[in-house]
């Protein structure tokens, strides 16, 4: 009488993994997989570009495609001055949400520099694919949104928030709601880019008027409405952390 066939390890099989009951093991796997990626190419540091998926380089819109070439450009400087430094080694990794416009153009600039950088993209229903800039072995695809905040967040030395919809506002907010609360106590600068954008959307003003938010929190933010402005308090900010944490 032949042997019976073996059932497929739980480890192989399909339709339980992608049921609820194992919600947990692929919420670890979004967790632990890029762990093991990040601690191979030894990554512990990042800046985070944020902004909308809409701003093309080519895009009608010229207020977008301005702030598209402005985050290439400071993804381009950041990443040369990261590898130009003391080791020549990459210290700091330019890290975006994976997909088309500002982020696309983080990644571009980037590599323009002859550095890697990171793409945590997202599978949401508009189809948002890897833009064609992330370093191959760099570039995730998350299924849980809080799994891919955590990997923002983590590695993050400091954020740039480009002008962007919901997605943009949500992140912005998780992260100075986890500064504020104290959640995170590492130096993280936030710069908001585009006052002329954001000083229509975000009125901290009548926040503290209203006593929502006091008024040193309005400090949590720096805003800037150039390159090298963002660039200089960037450096500045990261180059002090190094040195007193050497």
């Amino acid at each position: 009488m032949p042997k019976r066939q073996r059932p497929p390890k739980a480890y192989k099989n399909i339709p339980f993994l992608n049921s609820a009951d194992a919600r947990t093991i692929r919420i670890l796997s979004e967790y632990y997989e890029p762990l093991a990626r990040f601690k191979k190419h030894k990554i512990k540091n990042s800046i985070v570009f944020f902004g909308s998926a809409r701003a093309g380089s080519q895009d009608t819109n010229q207020n977008l495609h301005n702030y598209y070439q402005d985050a290439e450009s400071l993804a381009k400087m950041l990443t040369e001055w990261s590898i130009s430094r003391e080791d020549g080694k990459q210290h700091y990794y330019i890290c975006s949400g994976g997909g088309p416009g500002i982020m696309e153009a983080a990644n571009k600039g980037a590599s323009m520099a002859g550095g890697k950088s990171i793409g945590l993209n997202i599978s949401i229903p508009m189809e948002q694919y890897p833009n064609d800039y992330i370093t191959e072995d760099l570039m995730f695809e998350f299924h849980y949104f809080f799994i891919r905040k955590f990997w923002f967040m983590y590695l993050a030395k400091a954020m740039v928030i480009f002008p962007g919809g919901f997605g943009t506002m949500d992140e912005l907010f998780e992260a100075i709601t986890l500064i504020q609360t104290k959640k995170i106590t590492k130096p993280l600068p936030i710069v908001i880019f585009g006052r002329d954008y954001w000083d229509n959307v975000l009125n901290l003003d009548t926040m503290i008027k209203y006593g929502t938010i006091d008024d040193d929190e309005r400090h949590l933010l720096y805003f800037s409405d150039t390159v090298d402005d963002t660039f200089n308090y960037l450096i500045n900010r990261l180059d002090g952390r190094d040195q007193a944490n050497s």
